[in-house]
């Protein structure tokens, strides 16, 4: 007897139906993610530079907006205060740099009375900029 049916052939499918998803997900958690890494928070606009230089080093953050607010480490201090908290950070990290973000629309002056607190306090304080 001759079989005419005929043969059935098994082919390979691969559903992707469901990958728009998975991908989806995954780029909104890279992007949370990648703004967390970012640990200056408060809107400065810096300067302008032709070169830079990334720094490995634990970092204090002190950030002055244009309105001369005061933000070390994202916590925001008054001027007279600002002496004291960096005491602070720096006895818990003694060998920390600081980061300074100091907005471009600021003097000069607003940024040598900063920098001299530094000196009095004898820490390295890096200017940030961008480019």
């Amino acid at each position: 007897m001759i079989n005419l049916r005929k043969k059935k052939e098994m082919g390979a499918e691969v559903f992707t139906s469901a990958m728009n998803d998975i991908m989806f997900f995954l780029m909104l958690f890279f992007i949370i993610i990648s703004t967390l890494l970012n640990p200056s928070m408060i809107k400065v606009s810096l300067p302008n530079s032709q070169s830079s230089q990334n720094l490995h080093k634990k970092e204090i953050n002190l950030s002055v907006n244009k309105d001369m607010s005061y933000f070390v480490n994202n916590k925001q201090v008054g001027f007279e205060s600002l002496e004291a908290e960096l005491q602070t950070e720096i006895k818990l990290h003694p060998d920390a740099i600081v980061m300074l973000r100091f907005d471009k629309e600021l003097t000069i002056q607003d940024l040598v009375n900063v920098l001299a607190l530094g000196n009095k306090l004898n820490v390295k304080m890096v200017l940030a900029t961008s480019k």
